[in-house]
């Protein structure tokens, strides 16, 4: 027995213990070191490339590599940690992402960066699934799992929150490489009270970890990701059909392995369970109609508007306590109403709140975002604590590790498509802009690389010409990020149509387990 679950020896019924609670406290610092890594890297991409001077393919491949990575190495390590134990995974993954921030941190050129990014990703991809399948065997009251799982969540929001603001404060007095350096006191925190307080669990019948599944997974990811990557910049070639092909054949394999493994690395019946399948869907383009605009917003706010960074973080904070505040009662009112009423309303409000982005130029007053990144947040607490629900309880228990990694996965390649064809929508506008009389050739192409680039090559033009060339820049940025917006909102709104039908009669389990 753990030292959150305990039998009573007259009645041999469970002893709820409040170590439970104090091993959440744990987890939620995993998940809040994942998200603050997350939020501050966007923060961050002005500095950084005013440093390294990325191209603007290198750029999408700093902020998009971290997730191809994870996605393709999550499921395998949510099997892993079913196998050995998810809190010796966690401690492991905890420490290897506390190390690899230094290697971020002092990156001295955009294929360093990148380099470090991935590594960064193979580490958190044990994190993520790990406390979420430690959640599920915890806490085995579902409405105490709910409020698990909400606060969680929530914790996922404020560190989206108290990343940009943190990340704000260091970059107006220190190098952007010191964003990732906050990642070590959490880190080091996480090891040292998770050693005492976390309860070990893993499947006892889980059998071997299948290594040739583990190439298959990350090969077929990535390929298929980067081949959409690059279709969506640059076109179709033979190489990205290549890549395609790989990524496709490679995933096909993969699948066909699973069935005839019999301890598989995944459970492919797993995705006959209806409301499991229609969770997992709905995170994968929630994340995809977000991620994109997400990670440009913070170029918006400080190349186009002209804030500073700390300034640039509090402006993003009402998304995350819209987030905050709905988590936390989401799977209360799931039970109240139902699980596809709270789940469709939630994705209904953030395409709604995109459609609203859609309306912004550079001269917009905050109000208005402000108004739209907090319908954002209260919509993403509603949909994704609750979808996370329907996963974990359709699952038996021994599977969490699993489960939680199809989730994830789900979230993160999400990311990285949003990131990949969103991005390059914006990107793409971006480079067609006209470029003002009298920019030298090799400024103009300098400009045409990203925002960053055009405002640091303005400054050896003449004050007219360097202004004419910011705005020139500013003005075809706004347009990519209006039409990526409205791209996002009707992903969001045909995603909240899909879960109406897909999660009918899902409900969110009431009865305490045994």
């Amino acid at each position: 027995m753990t030292g959150t679950q305990q039998l009573s020896p007259t009645t041999g019924t469970e002893v709820k213990s409040p170590g439970r609670w104090l091993a959440l406290s744990v987890l939620v610092l995993a998940v809040l070191l994942v998200a603050v890594d997350a939020t501050v890297l966007g923060l961050a991409t002005p500095s950084l490339s005013e440093d390294l001077k990325p191209s603007g393919t290198q750029l999408l491949w700093i902020g998009d590599i971290y997730s191809f990575v994870i996605a393709g190495l999550l499921v395998s390590m949510g099997s892993l940690g079913d196998r050995i134990g998810r809190k010796k995974l966690l401690l492991i993954g905890a420490t290897a992402f506390g190390a690899v921030s230094v290697l971020n941190a002092y990156a001295t050129s955009p294929e360093m960066m990148i380099v470090a990014r991935a590594l960064l990703g193979v580490a958190g991809a044990t994190l993520m699934p790990s406390t979420l399948a430690l959640i599920r065997n915890i806490f085995h009251d579902p409405k105490e799992r709910s409020l698990a799982i909400g606060i969680w969540g929530a914790t996922a929001s404020a560190g989206a929150a108290i990343g940009p603001v943190i990340g704000g404060a260091l970059l107006q007095h220190f190098y952007w490489g010191s964003v990732f350096l906050i990642n070590l006191p959490v880190m080091a925190v996480l090891v040292l009270v998770g050693i005492k307080l976390l309860p070990e669990s893993k499947n006892p019948v889980s059998g071997p970890w299948d290594l040739i599944s583990v190439g298959l997974s990350l090969v077929g990811v990535i390929g298929v990701v980067y081949a959409i990557k690059e279709v969506a910049s640059h076109g179709l070639t033979w190489e990205v059909g290549a890549a395609a092909l790989l990524g496709a054949v490679t995933l096909y394999a993969f699948v066909r392995r699973q069935y005839a493994l019999t301890a598989p690395l995944l459970d492919m019946r797993l995705f006959k369970h209806r409301g499991f399948s229609g969770a997992v869907l709905a995170d994968l383009l929630t994340v995809f109609g977000l991620s994109g605009l997400v990670f440009f917003l913070s170029q918006f706010l400080q190349l186009v508007q002209g804030r500073q960074p700390l300034e640039a973080g509090l402006a993003e904070l009402p998304a995350a306590v819209g987030a905050v505040v709905t988590g936390l009662i989401a799977g209360r009112y799931a039970r109240r109403y139902s699980v596809r009423a709270i789940v469709a309303g939630g994705l209904a409000a953030i395409g709604l709140a995109l459609a609203v982005i859609t309306l912004i130029h550079k001269e917009t007053g905050y109000p208005l975002l402000g108004g739209a990144l907090l319908v954002v947040g209260l919509g993403a607490g509603f949909s994704f604590t609750v979808t996370a629900d329907v996963i974990l309880s359709s699952v038996p228990k021994e599977q969490a590790g699993s489960a939680s990694a199809v989730s994830e996965t789900a979230y993160e390649l999400g990311a990285a498509l949003g990131i990949a064809l969103l991005g390059s929508i914006v990107t793409g506008v971006y480079q067609g802009f006209a470029t003002p009389a009298g920019v030298p050739a090799g400024t103009a192409a300098a400009a045409h690389e990203s925002l960053g680039g055009a405002v640091e090559a303005s400054a050896g033009l003449a004050p007219d010409t360097a202004t004419a060339l910011v705005g020139a820049a500013q003005e075809a940025f706004v347009d990519g990020l209006r039409i990526a917006a409205g791209v996002g909102a009707a992903v969001l709104l045909a995603t909240a149509v899909a879960a109406w039908f897909l999660l009918k009669g899902q409900k969110l389990e009431d009865g305490i387990e045994h």
